[in-house]
């Protein structure tokens, strides 16, 4: 695979049509993906090695965002998610490797501005239900 430009992972938001829109002006994006285990190690263990239930542990995903204002309406969406605590279906498009989407809470929300620099603003969402992906 060859290298892939930072610019072409997307942060989509549906809007109260349905249809998803770009939230715009992120510089940055990450999105990270966890798995917790459970421990079903016991006396009986083979050799003493740890061992894990399967399939048992609690799935989450995250993502961090950071950007300049660019959008009105992308930006009305995400402050309005925040205020009213709303879970919105987002969809972040990784090029050459896929979509996700599904259900994010807006955790945080910071806005920030030097005297002499642009404004600019930072997000954190955390998954909310079962995320659906789908190779590109």
């Amino acid at each position: 695979m060859a290298g892939q430009r930072g610019r072409d992972f997307l942060l989509k938001l549906a809007g109260p049509d349905g249809a998803f829109v770009t939230i715009a002006g992120l510089r940055a994006k990450t999105l990270s993906f966890d798995a917790r285990s459970i421990d079903i190690t016991h006396a009986d263990s083979p050799d003493s090695w740890r061992e894990l239930l399967a399939g048992g542990g609690i799935r989450t995903a995250g993502v961090e965002a950071q950007g300049l204002f660019r959008d009105a309406a992308s930006d009305a969406l995400l402050r309005q998610l925040f205020f009213s605590q709303e879970i919105g279906i987002f969809q972040l498009v990784i090029a050459d490797f896929g979509r996700v989407e599904g259900p994010f809470l807006v955790a945080r929300l910071d806005y920030s501005g030097a005297f002499d620099g642009e404004q600019s603003f930072s997000l954190r969402l955390a998954s909310a239900g079962a995320l659906v992906f789908t190779a590109i």
